[in-house]
């Protein structure tokens, strides 16, 4: 007979469920570009006319792991979002990083 998971996670010891939870947080949090894409309901094409750049300009910029800034945000912004740098240290604190915050919407992406 099939258990309910919450009935296993019931089970669980506190630390066992904190860190499972803590995993789950993380793994929402952490998303490619194109689960980005995709999570927000956008084909590539879509995002290409929006950005006015053609499909496989979008299918590169997906699978680069470095660009520009401002190309990181014309993508985010053209999502519906905005892109936030920030700088985290292990003491906890974390800081906006200001000249990033003004980015223009821009086309013709790298």
């Amino acid at each position: 007979m099939a258990k309910k998971f919450s009935t296993l996670l019931e089970k669980m010891p506190h630390e066992r469920r904190t860190k499972i939870e803590r995993e789950v947080q993380e793994l929402r949090e952490e998303l490619s570009l194109a689960k980005l894409r995709s999570a927000m309901e956008l084909t590539q094409q879509a995002l290409a006319t929006t950005l006015e750049i053609d499909q496989a300009q979008v299918a590169r910029m997906e699978k680069r792991t470095d660009m520009l800034i401002s190309t990181l945000s014309s993508y985010v912004q053209a999502l519906g979002g905005t892109l936030e740098v920030r700088a985290s240290f292990p003491d906890g604190k974390v800081y906006n990083i200001a000249q990033f915050s003004g980015l223009a919407k821009t086309t013709g992406v790298e």
